[in-house]
């Protein structure tokens, strides 16, 4: 007998070895889904929680690899970690090592942050250079730069950052660029550094806000996060403790579903989520012809009705439009109804969906940074393989409003920041089957 779960037109695909999603396009996609937290605060919670040498427990925590992979990471260091109910309980007391290999760091960029911690806490720490999506190159002048100026000695060596301090001694640090890591990493740092840091021109994200939340609740003096410029107030080391936090909405993966109404042509409402952290994709959303409606405090719905618009867009740090959103925006413009003109300013190959666009009919031209997609009457169904996390979900999109059957294969990468991702299209009426 049929599994009266799958949809009739998904089961005639023959399953292979490799896990694959499977999209059936041409279902307008109607009805509510609910947020989850965001991945790129906990993993970086995670870390600062090395630095309490006591309980910490943190909630609203996706399940999702990356958060697994950190989490192995950390009991590498000596850490007690319980995940259950979507609440993690990290028990650092027994942190013994100041060294973050190859092994963990090389498959999870985020997890570079625990240099700053395990600097303020061992005054010492080896960790490996990161690793994660092959989006563009991960340079840490900036963390390597903010580390020295707290007094810390630096070395970039086989693979490795060794970083070491007698003392931390807090400084004034200006950023060339509002780098994400770079200020985590030296937040976290100087939070037990002598004296007062201010990091200026530092990344304005809504997850730094959330470490530094944490960090206070833990006993730490950190203000001004969210803006252009963090004031810490250094504290002794033994005068942390565990505190307990909630996890912010996760807005990348809000934004993957509002922009899925206009994929289809449906209604799609988001809940427990934040709308002053997706308003720079509100605007576009709009621009693109959608109508949108807020709904104190925490709901979003996009209508759209017909062919969006064409757009202009250029990424930038937040509170710009996030290029982790650029790649599901690029499948919706695919089948605009004029040219679009996108620019990317944060990752250098960040357009790597642009392949297998063309491989379902997109018309897209890459000159260096920029991208000129030419909107088509309609994608067309095919074999795709995502190469980063933003790209598969873009790839899931277009397929959702392609005509025919979609193969989505390099799922690892969407399973590293999407819990339930095929269950919740599934839920909005998608025809979609993981095999």
């Amino acid at each position: 007998m049929q599994n009266p779960s799958i949809p009739p037109s998904v089961t005639q695909v023959q399953p292979t070895n490799e896990p694959k999603i499977i999209v059936v396009g041409g279902r307008p996609l109607i009805g509510s889904v609910r947020i989850e937290g965001a991945k790129n605060a906990v993993l970086k919670m995670m870390a600062a929680a090395i630095l309490a040498n006591d309980v910490c427990v943190i909630k609203n925590v996706p399940d999702l690899s990356d958060v697994h992979m950190m989490s192995e990471l950390m009991r590498n260091l000596g850490a007690k970690i319980e995940f259950k109910n979507h609440e993690l309980t990290i028990d650092t007391r027994g942190v013994n090592d100041y060294e973050a290999s190859y092994e963990y760091v090389s498959k999870l960029r985020a997890s570079f942050v625990v240099l700053g911690p395990l600097l303020a806490r061992f005054n010492q720490a080896k960790v490996s250079l990161p690793g994660g999506c092959a989006i563009g190159e991960r340079r840490i002048d900036l963390h390597e730069r903010g580390l020295k100026m707290l007094g810390a000695d630096v070395v970039v060596e086989h693979g490795y950052v060794y970083a070491n301090a007698s003392e931390l001694v807090g400084a004034k640090i200006y950023l060339d660029r509002p780098s994400n890591g770079a200020t985590e990493n030296i937040m976290l740092a100087s939070v037990v550094a002598k004296g007062q840091t201010i990091i200026e021109n530092a990344a304005q994200d809504p997850e730094i806000v959330n470490i530094a939340d944490f960090l206070n609740a833990m006993g730490a003096k950190v203000s001004g996060a969210g803006t252009y410029q963090i004031v810490i107030d250094g504290v002794p080391l033994n005068e942390l403790h565990g505190a307990t936090i909630d996890t912010i909405p996760d807005r990348l993966e809000a934004g993957t579903f509002l922009l899925a109404a206009l994929a289809t042509t449906g209604e799609v409402e988001v809940t427990h989520c934040n709308p002053h952290h997706l308003y720079s994709l509100i605007s576009k959303i709009s621009e693109m012809g959608a109508e949108v409606s807020l709904y104190a405090p925490d709901t979003i719905k996009v209508t759209m009705q017909g062919k969006p618009k064409p757009i202009d867009l250029t990424t930038h740090p937040y509170p710009g439009f996030p290029t982790d959103l650029q790649a599901p925006v690029m499948a919706i413009l695919a089948t605009a109804d004029g040219t679009s003109i996108m620019t990317e300013t944060i990752y250098e190959n960040r357009f790597m969906q642009v392949g297998e666009l063309r491989r379902m009919g997109a018309d897209i031209t890459v000159k260096g940074n920029a991208a000129v997609i030419k909107g088509i009457p309609s994608l067309t169904g095919a074999e795709v393989k995502s190469s980063d996390l933003r790209a598969g979900a873009a790839l899931v999109l277009a397929g959702l409003g392609a005509e025919g059957i979609s193969e989505v294969t390099g799922l690892h990468h969407i399973d590293r920041g999407y819990d339930n991702f095929e269950a919740k299209f599934l839920g909005l009426g998608a025809n979609i089957r993981r095999i």
